[in-house]
């Protein structure tokens, strides 16, 4: 089914509106303790006593925002300054600088170790709460985070970024982010954000520091990160760059050809675009090819050799609204209506699967039957406001650039 330009921007602008960032304002508000609640299961029973992660709260900052700096709303700034003044109030180490990795219910350090994917989402919070508001202190505290991931998190002798450290800023065997990440020197996850941090970062900040960084990062990600096919990205990898996963993920494939795009763009560098354009339209390309179903929803994960355990893999929502913007994306570069239809189903999709239509938000993801998963989250350390709204806002931006070009022709 097409769908018309404007009525997809309609549809999604209501989406991003009156489900995403209404649920987040009516529901997320830690009003004890401050802040916003730690963790909410899939039925809105909020989970007393659950720790309050650094991820959640930068990726609510950034959403927010964001919306202030798109529409102007007051009430979308209230939520933006809850959220940095929890963030600065709550997550700084005053003591060894940088940012806790989480803390408890009350606010206080609970792992305070310095996790570099962490850090770099403050960055990116931190940098679009400036531009959204024009706060000095805000990009002081971005560019303060920048300079400690390069001193303590770089590595001088084979590029890139290590995933973790004390909070002395000591190197540690603790590296991975969850229980289900490998326990590896450096991945592809930390890396892909930190890009989005830096880029972020980059637009409101013309550091040449900054720039010559994000740019050796571009080419670390497309000579280390990106396979030798230059289809997908390896998930987990020693201090020296050998892998150590097989796994595919095509959720980080897709996100990753764009935000690697975006951040050449924004550099401005011509060469390094180019070669980018090939890796990004490559990248979407096999997603197209290998991850998606005839639904239009795209899977998670495959092995090595490409296989989609279907009965015990998943399709969740963050990869349905990077697909979304991804394949996207690859039509402005192209002109291929390939990709154009991959958008418009993963939007289908995402309408009639992932959005909760009685609850609000979005559901965490859905089963082989198409059946939303039972004990998954609404809100958690991983589960927020990010994915789906970033999709809503660039895609409203593109279709918004989509109509002007017809316009202009």
């Amino acid at each position: 089914m097409n769908i018309a330009t404007e009525v997809w921007r309609t549809r999604l602008e209501a989406e991003l509106k009156d489900n995403i960032l209404g649920f987040w304002m009516k529901y997320t508000l830690d009003d004890t303790h401050g802040g916003f609640i730690g963790e909410m299961d899939n039925q809105l029973q909020v989970m007393p006593g659950a720790d309050k992660s650094l991820v959640l709260n930068a990726r609510i900052l950034w959403t927010f925002a964001s919306a202030y700096r798109v529409y102007g709303t007051a009430e979308y700034l209230a939520i933006a300054d809850r959220a940095y003044d929890y963030l600065i109030q709550n997550f700084t180490d005053s003591e060894y600088g940088g940012f806790f990795w989480m803390v408890d219910e009350q606010g206080a350090a609970s792992q305070p170790k310095k996790q570099i994917y962490g850090l770099a989402f403050a960055i990116y919070a931190l940098a679009e709460y400036h531009h959204a508001t024009g706060r000095d202190d805000s990009l002081q505290h971005a560019t303060q985070l920048f300079h400690l991931i390069e001193k303590y998190g770089y590595d001088p002798l084979h590029k890139g970024y290590i995933e973790a450290l004390t909070r002395e800023w000591e190197m540690t065997d603790h590296l991975s982010l969850s229980a289900k990440d490998m326990n590896e020197k450096k991945s592809m996850n930390t890396h892909l954000h930190v890009l989005e941090g830096y880029t972020g970062l980059y637009r409101v900040w013309k550091s040449e520091t900054l720039g010559n960084k994000l740019a050796e990062l571009i080419a670390t990600m497309l000579d280390h990160i990106l396979d030798e096919d230059g289809k997908h990205f390896h998930l987990f990898m020693d201090d020296q760059w050998q892998v150590k996963s097989g796994n595919i993920s095509f959720g980080h494939d897709i996100e990753g050809s764009w935000l690697l795009y975006e951040a050449a763009e924004v550099l401005g560098d011509e060469a390094l675009l180019g070669r980018v354009r090939k890796a990004a339209l490559s990248m979407a390309e096999a997603a197209l090819n290998e991850g998606i179903e005839p639904d239009g929803g795209i899977w998670n994960e495959a092995d090595l050799n490409g296989y989609i355990d279907k009965s015990h893999e998943s399709r969740d929502w963050w990869p349905q609204a990077e697909a979304m913007v991804g394949f996207y994306n690859a039509y402005q570069l192209t002109g291929d209506s390939r990709f154009l239809k991959a958008a418009e189903n993963s939007w289908n999709f995402i309408e009639k699967y992932m959005i909760d239509h009685k609850l609000g938000e979005w559901h965490w993801g859905v089963d082989e039957f198409l059946q939303p998963l039972a004990h998954a989250p609404k809100v958690s350390a991983w589960k927020c406001p990010y994915h789906n709204s970033r999709a809503c806002f660039e895609m409203i931006r593109r279709l918004g650039e989509t109509l002007h070009l017809k316009e202009t022709i």
